[in-house]
């Protein structure tokens, strides 16, 4: 019968501690883990917060919703007024234009009547006045006449041009005057002359007199 080798059976307590040993190392690292993912009242299950975490606000651009369209509608009512306000001007603008174009034509209109008072016959300047009609579709209907006076002196000069309107008849039904000032040699313009009658009966415009002053 053979005898154990004292060696052999030192080797064998080795091997059998060192298994040991990896077994305690493997159990104190699950503990560990389990520790590490454990609040030690739930069994292991996960930690969560019974207090929801507040909202980042660094991104929130500070206006509610409905603050943003009430702004916006602000906005729009602002422009719409300053539109408004504009149009008004504007219209403002025209009325007053149109009042000074009136109150022009009226002036030269009286200056050309005190021009013709005591003229004989047609006036000195027939052969520089010239006159046409436009049609009633561009007046609205209304009997109007292109009066255009060239000054063809050598010599600045104002002219006054009376113009008569006569019925089927022939008889004068109204008169009215224009004139042009001031203008220089070869200069031209056109006054418009419009009728107030009403369109019936149809009237005929003459050129009755024109006077270079």
């Amino acid at each position: 019968m053979n005898t154990p080798s004292p060696r052999g059976g030192r080797s064998v307590r080795v091997r059998a501690a060192s298994a040991v040993v990896a077994v305690v190392a493997t159990a104190l690292g699950a503990v560990a883990l389990v520790s590490c993912g454990s609040d030690g009242n739930d069994g292991g299950a996960p930690a969560f917060s019974d207090r929801p975490t507040a909202p980042d606000t660094a991104s929130f651009s500070g206006e509610h919703p409905s603050s943003g369209a009430s702004a916006a509608k602000s906005r729009i009512a602002s422009a719409q007024a300053s539109a408004s306000s504009a149009a008004a001007s504007a219209s403002a603008q025209e009325a007053s234009r149109q009042a000074s174009v009136g109150a022009e034509a009226e002036r030269s209109r009286r200056v050309a009547e005190n021009a013709l008072k005591g003229v004989q016959g047609s006036g000195n300047a027939l052969n520089e006045v010239g006159m046409t009609g436009k049609p009633r579709a561009d007046t609205n209907g209304l009997l109007t006449v292109v009066v255009t006076i060239t000054n063809k002196t050598s010599a600045n000069a104002s002219y006054a041009v009376q113009v008569d309107f006569l019925d089927p008849s022939g008889k004068v039904v109204e008169t009215q005057f224009v004139g042009a000032e001031d203008l220089a040699p070869g200069e031209r313009q056109q006054p418009l002359v419009i009728s107030r009658q009403p369109p019936e009966p149809v009237l005929t415009p003459r050129l009755t007199k024109a006077q270079r002053y």
